[in-house]
């Protein structure tokens, strides 16, 4: 299979301090700060926003690779993972991931993507490498 890279790079303190998030292949290359992570700034990214955007990826993909695997031909599946941040007695914590998807699979029965809809959830990449965090499926709309 496939290796991937990301750096990052922190620059200063943690309040005062910068840094920058950048992947391998060049398409994400993100500033973050103390201010982007921990107060809802807008002036960057964070990780968790990074994490959510590649559960929510991943779980999407994984998704078509069942239907198509299974006779089925998705016109679109749309994924939104919210990461909460909380904290525990060691500090902050990713505590819940939240995904809510919307998929359009002509000639799918509503019980039929469901079950696609927890296989996914359980078998995506990325659902397996956070599998320490609870994740629900907040909300999964198939429109026919």
């Amino acid at each position: 299979m496939t290796t991937r890279t990301a750096t990052a790079v922190w620059n200063g303190t943690l309040k005062e301090g910068n840094g920058q998030m950048k992947v391998q292949s060049g398409f994400a290359d993100v500033p973050f700060t103390f201010a982007s992570r921990f107060e809802n700034s807008d002036k960057g990214t964070n990780p968790e926003e990074l994490i959510g955007a590649a559960h929510a990826g991943c779980f999407s993909m994984f998704l078509s690779a069942l239907l198509s695997n299974n006779g089925y031909t998705p016109t679109s599946i749309e994924t939104t993972a919210s990461v909460h941040l909380g904290r525990d007695d060691t500090g902050p914590k990713i505590t819940l991931i939240e995904l809510d998807t919307k998929a359009t699979v002509p000639g799918l029965s509503e019980a039929d993507y469901q079950d696609f809809v927890a296989k996914a959830k359980a078998n995506c990449p990325i659902s397996r490498a956070l599998a320490a965090t609870e994740t629900v499926i907040k909300s999964s709309v198939l429109n026919g």
